[in-house]
């Protein structure tokens, strides 16, 4: 069995829908870093399934686009909370911390969200020039947020195979 890293970032969003992609860009941009004792993990969605990523870890980033925060970002504390997504396939990063401390009877790992600011997220759409920088600055902070706790990276896709930075 493979050593679990002590730090989480997990990227999420749409690669196909133009400015969705911020999560999934942020984290292979983080991965190519390769601090040590983290790891990039991506997907299209949270799922109920990911809760088996966050047994193991110190701490967890989730990174997202979001249509209504400020530029550049917005970083905020994670609390365990049942949502509308909670019975979903589709969970949000709260809703998975609830659905862990259902299944496992103790509290996840602390986690916070980054999200980015994102424009455009029109099916087959680009990345935007402003989210371009929106996320330049959002990857330092995920950089420094995981280099603060000192801890090889892989960056795993959906179906959990390692995955090389392209």
């Amino acid at each position: 069995m493979t050593e679990v890293a002590p730090l989480l970032l997990f990227g999420y969003g749409n690669p196909g829908r133009g400015d969705d992609a911020l999560g999934i860009l942020a984290a292979e941009a983080v991965a190519a870093l390769q601090l040590p004792g983290v790891e990039c993990l991506t997907d299209m969605q949270l799922q109920v399934e990911h809760i088996t990523d966050l047994l193991g870890r110190r701490r967890i980033l989730f990174v997202d686009a979001d249509v209504s925060c400020a530029a550049p970002y917005a970083l905020e504390d994670l609390n365990a909370q049942q949502d509308g997504s909670y019975t979903s396939h589709a969970q949000t990063p709260a809703a998975l911390l609830h659905t862990f401390r259902q299944v496992y009877g103790r509290d996840a790992p602390p986690a916070q969200v980054l999200r980015i600011r994102g424009y455009h997220f029109a099916l087959g759409e680009g990345l935007s020039a402003q989210a371009a920088q929106n996320l330049e600055a959002a990857i330092a902070l995920a950089g420094q947020w995981l280099r603060e706790a000192d801890l090889p990276i892989t960056l795993r896709q959906n179906n959990g195979a390692s995955a090389p930075i392209i």
